[in-house]
């Protein structure tokens, strides 16, 4: 990981599911975060890239493959009760908050239901939200 500090109101640090990405200042409900970048790549080649965890689909023709480490959205955790979200416009994926993120709180949003059938169903959702509710259900 380069010494270099993400530009924005964030920081890259450990979080309870490996790396995740903190607000280091109140970000605003609406307020732009980061945008998720990395080379461009076609539909054929997403199939050859089958189990990569880090290719974004911007239509049914382009996909962007977030993989290199410059791409701070990449460290960004999925949450099932997110306060980000991504959208989608001009070919450009773009985190803007939808809840008040306090510092020191993890930016996560919900990478879709294809992402989580895939990836994160087989292990089990370890986000707050779902932990919580396991807590709970133990303790029940």
């Amino acid at each position: 990981m380069s010494s270099k500090r993400p530009e924005g109101p964030f920081r890259i640090g450990r979080s309870e599911t490996g790396l995740g990405l903190f607000a280091t200042d109140l970000i605003e409900k609406g307020s732009f975060i980061v945008e998720y970048v990395g080379p461009r790549i076609t539909s054929e080649e997403v199939e050859r890239r089958r189990n990569t965890r880090y290719l974004f689909e911007i239509n049914s023709r382009w996909t962007i493959d977030g993989a290199p480490r410059w791409n701070t959205a990449r460290y960004i955790n999925h949450a099932c009760r997110p306060n980000a979200q991504a959208t989608i416009a001009r070919g450009k994926i773009r985190i803007k908050a939808i809840k008040r993120i306090k510092p020191g709180e993890e930016i996560t949003y919900n990478y879709g239901k294809n992402y989580f059938e895939t990836f994160i169903k087989p292990h089990g959702c370890r986000c707050r939200s779902c932990q919580k509710r396991r807590e709970r259900e133990a303790a029940g």
